[in-house]
């Protein structure tokens, strides 16, 4: 496997890790929805504390998925949907491949009903 191959296999490695949590996708949903939000801006809408929601941006920051800038003394968080869609399209060519899978087994199946068919 090529570097390059190894490290877009790494990345969603970490996409889907930070993803599994639903607390993590719930972020995710509010950041695309308001654009850009502070940890505390986000803790308002769940049932959980700002630090909570720390830890877990930080877990979406690791991943590529969300991203910080500092405007004063706070930290904004915004949707980096770049590794998203880097994620989407693995899944896309992965879904892909077991149709071309399947569609080969239907086939064969299909070829072997015709054969037992008088």
């Amino acid at each position: 496997m090529t570097d390059e191959r190894q490290g877009s296999v790494g990345v969603v490695d970490s996409v889907l890790v930070a993803l599994a949590d639903n607390t993590r996708r719930e972020l995710l949903q509010l950041l695309a929805a308001q654009g850009e939000a502070t940890a505390t801006t986000l803790a308002e809408s769940l049932p959980i504390s700002r630090q909570a929601v720390a830890k877990h941006l930080a877990v979406l920051d690791a991943a590529g998925l969300v991203s910080g800038s500092r405007v004063g003394r706070e930290v904004r968080y915004a949707v980096k949907p770049a590794t998203l869609d880097a994620t989407a399209r693995w899944m896309t060519m992965l879904a892909a491949d077991w149709d071309r899978r399947l569609a080969k087994i239907k086939h064969i199946a299909e070829a072997a009903e015709r054969r037992d068919t008088p």
